[in-house]
């Protein structure tokens, strides 16, 4: 495969990639950044060779690992996941890893953080839930620990249960009770957090007419 560089042609579908021709055969395209280095007539050995073609490996998997990451944060073990889905070898994934840590792309303190958030605003969930979605991301106990620690679950799940009342107000009080341990329960909030909802629902009943300041 060794030889001289005969032509750098940039493709024609996708102008950021050039293609290099040896001896007036195609031997691999490389990034318009990675072909600015190189000219015609230079020559390239074997070693040479196959150095580009891994940096082109580790060029295209950091770029599919930037648009992954470009639809929303993600962990560290959705992204590895991901690359080695692709096919991408092992030392071109750690690669691509470290790069992406180095730059600060990947921190999975600030992804449990964003994960909290998102839940607490669109479907409130108990510890015990959070937890489990955390693992099945590949996120470390410890990490889960650190910021989960802060975590208030009984304003959680006022949140997950609030706009559930207007639509149980009319039930039978044994009814309603059951229908609103059963969401909460299934949302992953304990046994004590779910008493002190049920609580406080029964003292808001209590004084108030009407349900329309849980709207």
């Amino acid at each position: 495969m060794a030889g001289t560089i005969t032509s750098l042609q940039i493709q024609k579908r996708n102008k950021e990639r050039v293609n290099v021709f040896i001896d007036d055969e195609y031997a691999l395209a490389v990034t318009l950044t990675v072909a600015a280095g190189l000219r015609k007539g230079q020559y390239l050995s074997d070693t040479e060779i196959e150095q580009l073609k891994q940096g082109d490996e580790r060029d295209k998997a950091y770029n599919k690992a930037i648009r992954f990451l470009s639809f929303r944060p993600r962990s560290q073990a959705e992204v590895e996941q991901r690359l080695r889905k692709k096919g991408y070898a092992d030392g071109i994934v750690a690669d691509v890893m470290q790069r992406l840590g180095e730059q600060n792309y990947l921190n999975d303190e600030d992804f449990v953080r964003f994960w909290l958030e998102n839940r607490a605003e669109f479907k409130p969930r108990g510890e015990r839930a959070l937890r489990y979605e955390l693992r099945q991301k590949g996120i470390e106990t410890k990490v889960i620990d650190a910021v989960l620690g802060d975590l208030d679950e009984e304003v959680l799940a006022w949140a997950a249960v609030e706009r559930k009342l207007q639509q149980w107000q009319h039930l039978p009080q044994d009814i309603f009770k059951k229908k609103l341990m059963g969401f909460l329960s299934r949302r992953g909030f304990g046994y004590e957090i779910v008493q002190h909802v049920w609580q406080r629902v029964q003292d808001t009943r209590d004084t108030s007419d009407d349900l329309s300041d849980w709207e």
